[in-house]
């Protein structure tokens, strides 16, 4: 198939488009720089200008393949909202350009959810509870199913390497400047993760396996303890570890003081056994003893 990938050069991108070429796939990625254009080069890609905003250039670059994987979002916090908003948009449009072909169109979710019934690891099949948080990524993705395009929903867990780890990138900003590595709490709450390595194999797997409305996550690790995490960035920091109150969550991690109170364990099996996906890379706790400090 020849796929339409925007984020083409970012994190996942970059793991993604090779992984599209070895197995048989060509690759249109989408880049809005010259720098960007010479690494899907590079990667042996082709190179489609364009950028979330601009509507036009993202009909243009689904019209013109057989699959879209849609990675891009802008993760500027501070505008979150209306960054939701954006995707939203571009996930319509892009639709659009599908609509009436079966072509899939892969949209990128996440696996952080508030709202979780108690005891019971949030599933594959599950609907996405309500949420304080604006993303509404996988509701726009499964509604293109309604205008005959092929809509899968791919819901991120915490996806890592030495270098970046998802939200616990933000941990780590936020650990430096206070001093200190801190969890809430007991420190019980858990996140799901995956080595990156893993997920764009698992990207690959569901553009080719994956059916209409169908939901899968990038889970390796089905609960990775605050905790944990926390002490793990303490050591390969050298700060100090320390637990505060759900009061001072807000304060201290800003707007991860929301997630960092949210305990999401996520359910993989049957992403594993329904697409033959079986993650070999590291833990999210290794790469983190190998963190690659900032300079």
């Amino acid at each position: 198939m020849r796929v339409f990938v925007t984020g083409a050069t970012g994190f996942i991108g970059s793991a993604l488009v090779p992984e599209l070429i070895q197995a048989g796939h060509t690759v249109l990625g989408m880049t809005r720089s010259e720098r960007g254009a010479e690494t899907l080069v590079k990667a042996g890609a082709d190179v489609h200008h364009g950028a979330l905003e601009d509507i036009e250039s993202l009909k243009a670059g689904a019209a013109q393949a057989d699959a879209v994987i849609h990675l891009a979002f802008n993760h500027d916090f501070s505008k979150i909202q209306a960054n939701c908003e954006e995707d939203r948009r571009a996930i319509e449009a892009m639709g659009e350009a599908l609509a009436g072909s079966g072509r899939p169109f892969l949209g990128t979710a996440g696996v952080i959810v508030d709202n979780l019934t108690t005891g019971k690891p949030f599933d594959e099949d599950d609907t996405k509870p309500a949420s304080r948080f604006p993303r509404v990524s996988e509701e726009a993705t499964l509604a293109t199913v309604g205008k005959g395009v092929r809509g899968i929903v791919m819901r991120l867990s915490q996806i890592h390497d030495t270098h970046k780890q998802g939200l616990v990138s933000f941990l780590i900003q936020v650990a430096l400047e206070k001093k200190v590595s801190a969890y809430v709490g007991d420190g019980s709450s858990r996140w799901a993760a995956a080595h990156v390595s893993d997920t764009a194999r698992l990207y690959r797997l569901a553009l080719e396996k994956g059916e209409a409305g169908s939901k899968w996550h990038a889970v390796a690790e089905q609960g990775v303890t605050a905790r944990d995490i926390a002490e793990a960035l303490g050591r390969r920091l050298n700060l100090p570890v320390v637990s505060i109150s759900p009061e001072e969550a807000p304060s201290h991690f800003g707007f991860l003081g929301h997630f960092m109170m949210l305990d999401s364990p996520t359910a993989n099996t049957k992403t594993r056994e329904r697409l033959g996906w079986n993650p070999m890379g590291p833990s999210l706790l290794e790469d983190l003893s190998r963190l690659v400090l900032p300079e």
